[in-house]
């Protein structure tokens, strides 16, 4: 990993992850990899994980706009398996949005669980303005997440919207201080990676891959992911901690 484009904090199951590409954090090829080696480069040490941008500015202003004439499909293709694999990963993802999330930025806080924001960031999906359309799930996650309603404006008109008009959207579900945003986001990051891994797996399986499926073949995604977790041992120790009045102790197997 080139460590001038993506640093890696480790402390304990909890990593924060930080695009330091400046000047706007622009997701190049480079950032990509980084990205994907830190996010699954961990594992299973690493539980839970906070991604956010260096500075005050920017979480990531978007595609590297000096790699388009290169990258084409190929580059539409990374930047796609990126936020596939951030989706899938066994590890709880949250997005720290400290600035200006635009296009393939908004695109990479959309493929995380969950998403905190300063009240200085900003959110869009401004690809329409240069005669494209979004490359890494803009057009399928934005919908997904706030409604096609509320979606198509902001992927129409390329506008982008404030912190507060993004929690009011559901595009993101709090809002806090920039000074207290890391903090915010690592008490999250601590508080699921205390929570059985194996579980935390299924569960991002089963909304990923039921959500869209008519509910009778949602509800079977889910039944596969309930009878294999319930045969964990986790689930064993959870059940007796229970019984027993103590915290559990996760293995995750």
């Amino acid at each position: 990993m080139s460590e001038t484009v993506v640093r890696v904090e480790r402390e304990g199951a909890v990593g924060v992850i930080t695009i330091d590409h400046p000047p706007a954090n622009a997701i190049s090829a480079a950032v990509i990899a980084g990205l994907r080696e830190a996010i699954t480069g961990a594992q299973p040490e690493l539980r839970a994980a906070v991604i956010t941008g260096a500075g005050g500015r920017f979480f990531s202003a978007g595609a590297d706009i000096t790699e388009f004439g290169s990258a084409g499909g190929e580059g539409t293709a990374a930047g796609q398996v990126l936020t596939l694999e951030m989706e899938a990963a066994p590890v709880a993802l949250i997005a720290a949005v400290n600035g200006v999330a635009l296009g393939g930025g908004c695109e990479l806080a959309m493929a995380c669980d969950l998403r905190v924001a300063s009240t200085a960031a900003r959110f869009g999906q401004p690809e329409i303005n240069l005669g494209i359309i979004p490359g890494w799930g803009g057009t399928q996650r934005l919908p997904r997440l706030i409604g096609r309603t509320q979606a198509m404006p902001l992927l129409l008109s390329g506008e982008m919207v404030d912190a507060e008009t993004a929690l009011r959207l559901g595009l993101v579900s709090e809002v806090v201080p920039p000074e207290q945003l890391l903090e915010r986001a690592r008490a999250l990051a601590e508080k699921l990676a205390a929570k059985a891994p194996l579980a935390v797996a299924a569960t991002k399986r089963a909304v990923a891959r039921g959500l869209d499926r008519p509910m009778d073949e949602a509800l079977g995604v889910e039944r596969q992911e309930f009878v294999t977790v319930f045969r964990s041992e986790d689930a064993a120790e959870g059940v007796r901690a229970f019984l027993e009045k103590r915290a559990p102790g996760w293995r995750g197997r």
